[in-house]
């Protein structure tokens, strides 16, 4: 579609309204607004227009405003508190220093819609300007009630940084890439680093191209409060009842409340196991040097294991590494006396909890620094200032039900 064609016919450009579901009332809270250009009997993106380099900015701030009017022109009258996401790539919304967006959201308010109601999506795409005068627009922008939600495709340490930078008040992440249960150990990376990264700024997680039950049930587990997609609902030119799909998303989180209880329970009845083998192996254990402890270890966890060492409460390791590798078998491997692991996220944390508590603790799935596998280690407190570590094998993870 030939962007002469969209800029000469702006009377068939029409807003089109995604809905977007709530996780906590399963209701629809608010809808993004995508542009549509109609041809004959089709209503075609105009995705490819925004995104194309090569058009002008302030022919997509015109193709933009007309279709921000039309979108409040004919939600001004709904009668709900839904929200009103709308896009803005950081080059557009900073043109002519961002008036001309805030001047049109005015002359609605002063109609009687409520600007808290609008959440601005920073979209995908790079910008080469100050981010410094970004920040400062978002913040006099957010003076009015708007809120700001960043949306990007992929992240990276960029991504990070632009997201310190913004401290938006939604995170929307895409999950094109999610479309089976193959996911990827570095996405499952990516998420944790995005949930706490949402944790410590305040801000919400929003999910977006959801097409299957599998990828619902991701995000629901990752701490996605807001759900959008194809497999929820599709863009249309109108709102829908706001409980449309409330019963059918009780029965699915029901159902993924019920899977995640039943991992949880193998969570904590194989840290049970763990807890009274190893027990049973440090009585017997007579002290006569780590070579002793970790020989009767590895005659019970065999098909387990595949790293032990012991740690003092700082974190500096007192023994040397005993490890299984693939055709040699176990090892020794010395060099590892004296290095330190108190950098490690919840180290010192595992270590207080292990030295209150007095029994061991099964950490949460991640990636191992030399074997790239996804694995989870088992702490267990030898004495007061003795710590065992003992990493579990992501190939007997994979063979029990939950632990993955």
């Amino acid at each position: 579609m030939d962007a002469l064609d969209i800029l000469t016919n702006l009377d068939r450009i029409v807003p089109y309204y995604q809905p977007i579901f709530s996780a906590d009332e399963q209701r629809v809270i608010g809808y993004e607004v995508l542009g549509r250009f109609l041809e004959e009997k089709e209503a075609i993106s105009l995705g490819s227009f925004f995104r194309d380099e090569q058009i002008p900015d302030e022919y997509k701030v015109e193709v933009d405003s007309l279709l921000l009017e039309k979108a409040l022109s004919g939600v001004i009258n709904f009668e709900s508190d839904s929200k009103l996401f709308i896009n803005r790539s950081a080059e557009q919304l900073m043109y002519d220093n961002g008036e001309p967006f805030l001047e049109q959201l005015l002359k609605f308010e002063k109609k009687g819609y409520r600007l808290n109601r609008i959440v601005l999506e920073i979209s995908d795409g790079h910008y080469n300007g100050d981010y410094h005068q970004l920040v400062h627009l978002l913040t006099y922008y957010r003076t009015y009630g708007i809120q700001i939600a960043v949306a990007k495709k992929d992240f990276d340490n960029s991504t990070m940084d632009l997201i310190g930078l913004l401290e938006p008040n939604i995170l929307k992440i895409n999950l094109s890439s999610l479309r089976s249960t193959a996911t990827s150990i570095a996405f499952q990376d990516i998420m944790f680093t995005l949930s706490l990264l949402a944790r410590k700024i305040g801000a919400t997680l929003l999910f977006e191209n959801i097409e299957t039950s599998y990828q619902l049930q991701f995000a629901w587990s990752n701490g996605g409060r807001y759900y959008q997609g194809y497999y929820l609902g599709k863009p249309s030119e109108h709102f829908i009842e706001e409980n449309s799909l409330k019963n059918r998303l009780k029965e699915e989180f029901h159902g993924f409340i019920l899977l995640e209880k039943k991992k949880l329970q193998a969570i904590y009845t194989t840290e049970e196991t763990f807890h009274f083998k190893v027990q049973s192996l440090i009585a017997k254990y007579k002290k006569t040097g780590y070579e002793e402890l970790f020989h009767l270890l590895m005659k019970e966890m065999e098909k387990i294991a595949f790293r032990m060492y012991v740690c003092d409460e700082d974190g500096f390791q007192l023994s040397a590494n005993f490890s299984k590798i693939p055709v040699i078998g176990w090892v020794t491997q010395k060099e590892y006396i004296k290095k330190n692991w108190s950098w490690r996220p919840y180290f010192l944390e595992n270590i207080i909890e292990m030295r209150n508590e007095k029994r061991g603790i099964l950490s949460d799935p991640y990636s191992d620094i030399e074997t790239g596998e996804q694995i989870r280690t088992f702490s267990f407190p030898i004495n007061a200032n003795e710590f065992l570590f003992i990493d579990i094998s992501s190939h007997y993870l994979y063979e029990q039900e939950g632990l993955v």
